[in-house]
């Protein structure tokens, strides 16, 4: 046998490398899911039981905070719109090989975009006012994204170092504007001035949810049918498989990167500016603290499916909301509260992925 077919054999016999190698474990995911909640309830029965509570009564307050009237569940969709936001966005980057882990500070730019726009909008305020704000929102976050794209690409710096660093960059850029054109004088503390309500966008009667949870969810299903449906998505998922075999294809893996991050960037600036115009009506200082984090646990929970982020970020606004019902009812610690949503999320991460 000559050289070329022993290489080719070799080839052929050495499985791909993924850069992000989690995958769905899809055999008997109901049961694992059933059983990981119910370890995890079990789990947090027993910690709110040493902590001096009934058990039974804190977790039927956490239920009923959560789906126990239609405005409960609209809080629910508010809080999961910015993970959803930016979710979909990460999926994309880790199908692709790119660990993306700067969406804390592309939703926080976002922010600064969409409020730039309204308090310094020429004339009336109006819808129109709103969907450009959004777009700016959309294209600041995408720019904050492209920096560390840069950085990546032309100083070959790991992307998990640049944007990580980034985050915390663009919350002292936040502080920064709030301390001078965009901030409240004389405010207590840093915020900016309240957006006109001819601004704010518009909200489903009955559970009093906005908008913005449903265009993230259009744009999830976007996504979907990109990344599956089209040749772009097919490169994605051959540069997340392996470089090597993406280089072979034909594919440019510097243009996809450039293109996943951009994208990213973009949908999660439009979920920092979706949470302004939506549900706090200005710009406060922190308000994107930890959504980006939340969104990478969402984008495993979807098992790195752009559809299917879409429950996943409605299970995590729905835990959150439940939870903070049961610290208001039971008085269990707020500690408590955090360290019950870490553990329900690690079950279920446990039980729906796994290293390929």
């Amino acid at each position: 046998m000559d050289v070329g077919a022993c290489g080719m054999t070799e080839l052929q016999s050495t499985p791909p490398q993924s850069r992000f190698p989690l995958r769905l474990q899809r055999n008997g995911l109901p049961r694992r899911i059933l059983t990981a909640l119910t370890l995890s309830m079990c789990c947090a029965a027993g910690l709110i039981a040493l902590a001096g509570h009934s058990p039974l009564e804190a977790l039927i307050a956490m239920v009923v905070g959560a789906v126990g009237s239609p405005h409960q569940i609209g809080v629910a969709l508010n809080r999961a719109a910015p993970y959803l936001f930016a979710g979909t966005g990460l999926t994309i980057c880790f199908r692709a090989g790119v660990i993306n882990m700067g969406a804390d500070g592309q939703i926080a730019m976002g922010g600064i975009g969409a409020t730039a726009t309204v308090l310094f909008w020429p004339g009336e305020p109006s819808a129109l006012t709103a969907i450009v704000a959004l777009a700016s929102a959309a294209v600041c976050g995408a720019a904050w994204a492209g920096v560390a794209t840069a950085i990546h690409l032309g100083r070959r710096v790991h992307e998990v170092l640049v944007t990580l660093l980034l985050n915390f960059v663009a919350l002292l850029l936040v502080q920064l504007a709030l301390s001078g054109a965009l901030g409240q004088k004389g405010a207590g503390f840093l915020q900016s001035p309240a957006f006109p309500r001819a601004v704010w966008l518009p909200r489903i009667p009955v559970f009093d949810f906005h908008i913005g949870i449903v265009l993230a969810m259009v744009l999830a299903c976007c996504l979907s049918f990109l990344l599956w449906k089209t040749p772009f998505g097919f490169a994605l998922r051959v540069a997340g498989k392996s470089r090597l075999a993406t280089a072979y294809a034909g594919f440019s893996v510097p243009k996809i990167t450039w293109s996943v991050m951009l994208m990213a960037g973009a949908l999660s600036g439009l979920g920092g500016g979706a949470e302004l115009l939506g549900l706090h009506h200005r710009l406060i200082e922190g308000f994107s603290a930890g959504f980006g984090f939340k969104a990478i646990t969402v984008a495993l929970l979807g098992a790195l499916e752009p559809a299917a982020v879409i429950p996943a970020s409605l299970f995590i606004g729905l835990l959150e909301t439940g939870a903070l019902a049961m610290q208001r009812q039971i008085g269990v610690p707020s500690s408590l509260v955090v360290v019950i949503e870490g553990i329900t999320m690690l079950f279920i991460l446990t039980a729906t992925v796994r290293r390929s």
